[in-house]
């Protein structure tokens, strides 16, 4: 195993290492004592929901609740926290607790796995993933401990609050509301504080990324201290929560009383960025809120978080660029710092392929389930970016459908230029060879 591991790139091995958990989780969930009838799930049932743990996306075929044992919900939880956190993080974690020597290869995998800036101090880093981690998911569990012991008994509501503080901070969208209603999600405690505010609290604390919450740890309330990376970071989560959440209040929300009315509103702009739930429902929206959701759900959270989609900072680099472009300037800029060439071109490539995922996606299955092309699109939308939201047809899908589904988690949740970089290791790469110049009009 050693051996093997060392010829594989360390984008091989993110790839690899997420297939084993979900075929592994995919496994235990076939047992009979992971489902309510004693049957065990199907092969298929299985795939998808370990894939949509492991991948936190959260979209499901069958009621977390309603289908899956106390066992069964506690391996979905397992596959959440491997998922969120990233399989490295935890083989890592294991290699330190037990006292092994981690090797060079480890550490370039792992930074590759958190989108660290360097090498060194990496196990360190580690470190402070896992305890950044308990803190967070514990403080939350405490915070819906009561609302939840309230509704369902002590040690019920325990468990509920523990499973929902997990799958908010690793931006995954599970939970167990099918106790009150199948597939109801959050939407029984719009009105409630804690659960709201707490929930939003996890979502954003965990898809902001574990080296922004290493910069904040280390320079405090010093924001011009900051990495370049975590300025962009923090600016472009402020704008993409307070801008959709104005929308959201004053053309899809306008009908709910005041309190819910922005507990909704800021819950449904914070939630598409990656995490799944929902306190209103989704199918109520106009096209416009459907289509400002997709764009939210794409966009998705922030480098080395738990969170998908393609990153606040891709986006942010693209309007930058396109700012410069307009503006004339030969470079794209941040905060008074110049971004590579390199980094423009990898935000172009990682757009592109998540569009094209995202619409291809949404033909196909609109084409072979015979279905609204815009309900279908954004289905395809949550699952390349790992959200979970849905408009109520991912249980009424066909095989291939689902199939296309698993896929899109898959490879939303590895990263594009992962499982690129990894189906072409080995080649020639770096050619420095310079093919003859030819100006090309476009625009």
């Amino acid at each position: 195993m050693g051996r093997l591991s060392r010829k594989l790139s360390s984008s091989q091995i993110i790839i690899l290492g997420f297939a084993a958990a979900i075929l592994f989780g995919s496994l235990l969930l076939m047992l009979p004592i992971s489902t309510r009838d004693g049957r065990g799930a199907c092969f298929t049932d299985a795939l998808f929901t370990a894939t949509s743990a492991v991948c936190v996306t959260g979209l499901i075929l069958k009621d977390t609740a309603a289908y899956w044992t106390g066992f069964g919900q506690a391996v979905i939880l397992a596959l959440i926290q491997i998922g969120g956190m990233g399989v490295v993080t935890i083989g890592v974690a294991i290699a330190a607790v037990s006292g092994k020597k981690i090797s060079l290869k480890q550490r370039s995998t792992m930074q590759e796995a958190i989108s660290a800036h360097k090498v060194g101090d990496i196990v360190k880093l580690t470190g402070f993933i896992i305890k950044m981690t308990v803190i967070f998911e514990l403080l939350g569990a405490l915070s819906m401990a009561f609302p939840f012991c309230r509704e369902f008994g002590f040690p019920l509501g325990i468990w509920y609050a523990l499973f929902h503080s997990v799958s908010a901070f690793c931006n995954a969208g599970f939970d167990l509301m099918g106790k009150k209603t199948p597939f109801s999600s959050l939407t029984y405690f719009a009105s409630d504080p804690a659960i709201n505010l707490t929930i939003m609290a996890l979502i954003i604390t965990g898809g902001i990324g574990f080296i922004t919450w290493e910069d904040i740890k280390a320079n405090k309330f010093r924001i011009r201290r900051y990495r370049m990376q975590s300025k962009v970071i923090l600016a472009a989560t402020a704008f993409l929560i307070f801008f959709p959440a104005l929308y959201f209040f004053f053309f899809e929300l306008s009908g709910n009383p005041l309190g819910t009315r922005v507990l909704s509103s800021l819950f449904q702009s914070v939630t598409p960025r990656t995490a799944g739930f929902n306190t209103v429902d989704l199918t109520r929206f106009s096209e416009t809120g459907i289509a400002v959701t997709i764009l939210l759900m794409l966009i998705g959270g922030s480098p080395g978080s738990t969170a998908g989609g393609m990153k606040t900072t891709t986006a942010a680099v693209f309007l930058s660029t396109a700012v410069s472009v307009f503006r004339r300037r030969e470079h794209t800029h941040f905060f008074g710092r110049r971004i590579d060439h390199e980094t423009v071109r990898n935000a172009a490539a990682i757009l592109t392929l998540y569009m094209l995922l995202f619409l291809f996606g949404g033909f196909a299955i609109s084409r072979i389930e015979h279905l609204p092309l815009l309900a279908c699109l954004f289905e395809t939308a949550s699952a390349v970016a790992t959200v979970g939201l849905t408009l109520g047809i991912t249980a009424q899908l066909g095989l291939i459908s689902q199939i296309i589904l698993i896929l899109l988690m898959y490879i939303g949740r590895v990263g594009g230029l992962t499982l690129i970089f990894a189906a072409v290791s080995g080649s020639r790469l770096g050619n420095t060879a310079r093919l003859p110049q030819e100006k090309l009009t476009v625009g």
